[in-house]
């Protein structure tokens, strides 16, 4: 299992919580971006952010050359796949999964 994989946000699901849903290679995941939000850098700038995701949180952002890079890298080492498939068969945070082909 690896440390991180990268992943875009493309939806705020709650902004109070600080909710947001991320799609990595496909796979839609609710995860929580407190870490990745401050003053400079509000909730409402975050859709299209990528950023590295670990068990449901968004740890970092990172620019997309070096999410591409990561997850070639993390696909070779066949990190990638056994992520997304773990977070395929996981359970979501309060419903909030969302899985698509």
């Amino acid at each position: 299992m690896c440390l991180g994989i990268p992943g875009q946000i493309v939806e705020i699901s709650d902004a109070r919580r600080r909710l947001a849903v991320v799609d990595v290679s496909g796979v839609r995941r609710t995860v929580n971006i407190a870490c990745v939000v401050d003053e400079q850098h509000p909730i409402d700038r975050c859709v299209g952010d990528w950023v590295l995701v670990h068990v449901g949180f968004a740890m970092s952002r990172i620019d997309e050359r070096e999410a591409a890079i990561t997850l070639q890298l993390l696909t070779e080492l066949g990190e990638a796949q056994e992520e997304i498939a773990a977070m395929q068969a996981s359970e979501a945070g309060p419903g909030k999964e969302e899985v698509t082909a």
